[in-house]
């Protein structure tokens, strides 16, 4: 039989979630599959490469399939697969909404345009309790945050959310407020976030964003 790699975690997360989701221990699911429940730990708790043939017993044992426990579909849109059974969605307070967002990463700025509302995804830093990214001198967003009048600020909404599909839980945060672009004494300063642009390219103008409101909303199944 054939061997296949898969992400480190990826499949391991997924068996957990189907053995739980049966209520199966991993010593039920490994009579189930004929395998030794150390093996089974090794496969739900490592990076691990399987066998073709043991890939399909795991998929019989857990009744699921082979694809579904390999992630496929994963250039779908997040979300497509049924909730959980019993989702609980709470509240955040904006301390646990910024600890949640503080290691940085993809998010999406929503802003008035010159052709209407916009929303366009980012990498971004938190610096200082502040968003700050990189954009294109021009671009709609630059120009947006460039109003040309004096003492004018645009408020906008900033978007970061995880969507676990295995679990079926997820939590968003909601940063709104306005956006400036770093002045020129501070461009050393905010350069040194490290914060870099995945569409590449000339992206020279950094902008920050200051929380005025900060909310987000959790969900969790049970």
């Amino acid at each position: 039989m054939s061997r296949r790699t898969v992400s480190p975690g990826d499949l391991g997360r997924r068996i957990a979630y189907h053995r739980k989701r049966l209520g199966l221990s991993r010593e039920d699911l490994a009579e189930r599959a004929g395998m030794a429940p150390g093996f089974v730990e090794y496969v739900e708790e490592s990076a691990a490469s399987i066998t073709e043939e043991a890939l399909l017993r795991l998929a019989a044992a857990l009744e699921t399939t082979t694809d579904d426990l390999l992630g496929a579909g994963m250039d779908r849109p997040p979300g497509q697969g049924p909730a959980a059974a019993h989702p609980v969605l709470h509240a955040l307070d904006p301390e646990e909404c910024m600890r949640l967002i503080e290691p940085g990463g993809v998010g999406r700025v929503a802003f008035s345009g010159h052709s209407g509302p916009t929303v366009l995804p980012v990498n971004f830093k938190v610096h200082k309790g502040a968003i700050v990214f990189r954009t294109q001198y021009g671009g709609p967003m630059e120009e947006a945050v460039r109003t040309g009048l004096e003492g004018v600020e645009l408020t906008i909404g900033f978007e970061v959310d995880h969507i676990d599909e295995v679990n079926r839980e997820g939590w968003s945060v909601l940063v709104q407020g306005p956006a400036h672009h770093v002045s020129a004494d501070e461009l050393e300063e905010a350069a040194g976030t490290g914060v870099e642009p995945w569409a590449g390219g000339v992206r020279e103008a950094y902008i920050r964003i200051v929380p005025h409101t900060i909310s987000g909303r959790r969900i969790r199944g049970f």
